[in-house]
């Protein structure tokens, strides 16, 4: 399947019925009496977060979605039916926003959330509403309510909880398939990664993190070289970054230092909050280095870095170190959720502990 993370749709809510305007037609029943019934309601047009979609490639193709119209009221005291509702399925993590003002509208964050992003028209009053002891043959009707009519973008922002980030054939792809259950396309040359992948890593019982792999960044990313500036959105989202970088790339011209400062220059120009993320080295590959070289070329790497956060050294390819990182991911991503709840409330009156 393609994997869209933008889209624009046009959705509009049905129109309410109208009222009717009838009299009560009986049999040696001179004077029956005004009974027009009201209008339907217009259908609402619903969205839902489904957990098994992951792209809004549906609505690329099909732009156009419109619920019925209420049915109009008739006699007899008969009120017009309501129109069918539409609902509308889409991935978790889909924004959803004005197209004209670019105003976000709501937000889908919650597995199976249902919202109305447009509510039907009511619908008209028929001439028995309008009866009365000095009017008692009405001939008033009201027109249906028209339902809304919106003009939407749709932008899909993965839900993960740790983003890997790094140059194309960093190794992205083969460490997210050694940690978790996603299986991407792993080839030996850049760019094999097209779209945004998602895996869960298991920890042990109840206990699990979701990873995002991206494509891989290049120098002028943030100018639109490349792919991975089109997927920078998903990792806004993340609470880890994980830098990953190639500590054996083919060519010995090329310097894993500053092809790292390269990505953390367009992580920067992207967004200062994502440059601001909590971001941890992962140094990858090593199984291509010589065991007596790589005590030195981490360190060298690190101080030419000058980098001060956490270290992994790892080889996604025969999973060494992979156990550990994992391991220190889930933790710090657990306190963040932690520290990210509300306090317990504590009523005043026991604030200061059982009275003796």
């Amino acid at each position: 399947m393609k994997f869209v993370d933008e889209a624009y749709i046009d959705i509009s809510a049905g129109d309410g019925g109208a009222g009717c305007v009838s009299f009560r037609h009986e049999k040696y029943k001179e004077f029956g009496g005004p009974n027009g019934g009201d209008g339907g309601r217009g259908g609402h047009v619903f969205a839902v977060a489904d957990p098994n979609l992951n792209t809004l490639v549906d609505y690329r193709f099909s732009r156009r979605h419109d619920a019925k119209r209420g049915e109009h009221g008739m006699g007899s005291d008969m009120f017009g039916a309501a129109g069918d509702d539409i609902t509308l399925k889409m991935p978790v993590g889909t924004i959803i926003s004005d197209a004209e003002t670019g105003e976000v509208l709501y937000e889908m964050l919650v597995p199976g959330e249902v919202i109305t992003i447009a509510k039907g028209g009511d619908g008209g009053f028929g001439n028995m509403r309008f009866k009365s002891a000095i009017n008692r043959a009405p001939r008033q009707k009201t027109p249906g309510w028209p339902g809304e009519k919106k003009s939407l973008k749709l932008e899909l922002k993965v839900l993960a909880d740790v983003g890997l980030l790094g140059m194309p054939n960093a190794g992205k792809s083969t460490l997210i398939s050694a940690i978790s259950n996603a299986r991407p396309r792993i080839a030996d040359y850049p760019f094999t990664t097209l779209h945004p992948n998602l895996g869960v890593v298991r920890v042990g019982p109840e206990q699990s993190f979701v990873v995002a792999d991206l494509p891989g960044l290049i120098e002028g990313a943030s100018e639109g070289a490349g792919l991975g500036h089109l997927f920078l959105r998903h990792l806004q989202r993340t609470r880890l970054l994980l830098h990953v970088v190639d500590m054996a790339p083919f060519d010995d011209s090329v310097d894993p230092v500053a092809q790292a400062k390269a990505i953390v220059g367009e992580l920067k120009k992207y967004d200062e909050a994502l440059y601001k993320k909590p971001r941890w080295l992962v140094l990858n590959k090593l199984d291509m280095v010589p065991v007596d070289e790589r005590a030195a070329r981490v360190k060298d790497f690190v101080k030419r870095f000058k980098y001060k956060g956490p270290v992994f050294e790892i080889s996604a390819l025969t999973h060494e170190g992979c156990a550990a990182l994992v391991k220190d991911v889930y933790k710090h991503i657990k306190a963040q959720q932690v520290s990210e709840q509300p306090s317990e409330y504590v009523d005043p009156r026991f604030a200061d502990g059982p009275a003796e």
